[in-house]
């Protein structure tokens, strides 16, 4: 693996314990693929600004279309506004969170869907313990800074190793509820198994209403709400490291780039229509294919294939996917509903559509998009549905068309 800044202590962690190059082409994967892509858009990136400390993700508050949000590994939050990075952080909490290991830190954030009236917001890091912490934080009366004292907490997961600490968050626009990934806990190849153990929120995406007054509720149509041997909170089972995930605006579907462990790199699914429930299969499988045990790892559980899986063996090298957002800006008509995703190792975008069971128009949009050298650490939407993408090394970009 060809890592592309002096920073390596992320870049060790995104990579989540897994380097070798092994199998066939990048874009093998067990759904019915088009290779033919859309080449009727033409994309470019434009930084915005670079500068940031160690970027890992950037969102928009909603109905506020003036001003960007940095999410920083560090523990800080800056806001960009018109190409410039406000001198003052909208939030620091360098002073709590925990950033020695290359996947620790200030992972990410989700503005609340009513912002503009409550000024609530939240985050995801770990603490100075190495646990993770889900917390909420208010707006000051300064509309440009957050109150650090604010913060009150959600939830609280202790890790047992310092990687695959997942970090996004997501609230989904079909049923407002958040969503809270957590990668396996860590190590290499989940140790614990923690991903298939129903007794822990490791390895799980997490249901939870926090509508309801502090820590949260738990949504009575969660599928395993009143189990005996399951928390109430799981949504899904079987990922080794969901680092970036996100809803599609208008279907409400999701998408989750899990982090693959030496072979194989996997875009997961789930339809707005999921009554939840789904195992993704890790550590039983890689991708679509036996991981632990080497054979047999299905043995009458039913697991949900990725829809798209791209390899390790690739001569570009990548090795972490990086999960991004299903177009749906105005700047580009031909690629609406298409998803974009990355590989924070290689450098490369991809474009593909998941229609019917089946994707199609899949493209490689690393050499128009001319990112050169950059790490994809996230992606990120506005409020309009325009896409952005994050280069760890500290610069922001945004996808506009290619200039004539």
């Amino acid at each position: 693996m060809k890592y592309r800044y002096l920073s390596v202590i992320l870049a060790l962690s995104l990579v989540l314990s897994g380097c070798s190059n092994e199998n066939t082409s990048a874009n093998a994967g067990p759904a019915d693929t088009d290779n033919s892509g859309d080449t009727t858009a033409e994309l470019s990136a434009v930084a915005l600004a670079t500068g940031f400390s160690r970027p890992v993700f950037v969102c928009s508050a909603p109905g506020d279309d003036s001003r960007l949000f940095v999410v920083e590994k560090a523990g800080r939050i800056m806001i960009l506004r018109d190409g410039a990075i406000q001198q003052l952080p909208y939030l620091d909490i360098t002073d709590r969170v925990g950033d020695a290991g290359g996947e620790q830190g200030l992972l990410g954030m989700a503005f609340d869907p009513d912002y503009s009236t409550t000024g609530f917001f939240y985050v995801n890091y770990t603490d100075n313990a190495g646990s993770t912490v889900v917390a909420r934080f208010k707006v000051s009366d300064l509309p440009d800074q957050a109150d650090a004292s604010s913060e009150e907490l959600v939830l609280k997961v202790n890790q047992p190793f310092s990687n695959h600490n997942a970090g996004m968050l997501a609230f989904s626009p079909v049923d407002g509820y958040l969503y809270v990934g957590l990668g396996d806990g860590g190590s290499g190849g989940d140790p614990q198994d923690n991903a298939q153990d129903p007794a822990t929120a490791l390895g799980k995406m997490l249901r939870i209403d926090v509508g309801q007054g502090l820590p949260y509720a738990v949504p009575p149509d969660n599928p395993f709400r009143g189990s005996v041997d399951t928390l109430d909170e799981i949504w899904s089972f079987g990922l080794r490291n969901p680092w970036r995930y996100s809803f599609d605006r208008l279907t409400g579907d999701l998408y989750i780039g899990d982090v693959g462990q030496s072979r194989i790199e996997e875009v997961d699914f789930s339809p707005a229509s999921s009554k939840g429930g789904e195992n993704y299969g890790w550590r039983l499988k890689e991708g679509n294919e036996c991981f632990n045990p080497a054979q047999g790892c299905e043995s009458g559980r039913q697991l949900v294939d990725p829809i798209y899986q791209y390899r390790h063996s690739d001569p570009s090298s990548p090795c972490s996917i990086t999960g991004g957002y299903v177009y749906r800006g105005v700047a580009f008509p031909e690629l609406v509903g298409a998803y974009f995703f990355g590989d924070f190792c290689s450098g490369q975008v991809w474009s593909l559509r998941y229609e019917n069971g089946t994707v199609a128009d899949f493209a490689d949009r690393t050499g128009e998009l001319g990112l050169g050298q950059a790490a994809v650490a996230s992606f990120g939407e506005d409020n309009s549905g325009e896409l952005y993408i994050v280069d760890f090394g500290g610069t922001v970009y945004k996808v506009v068309p290619k200039a004539p």
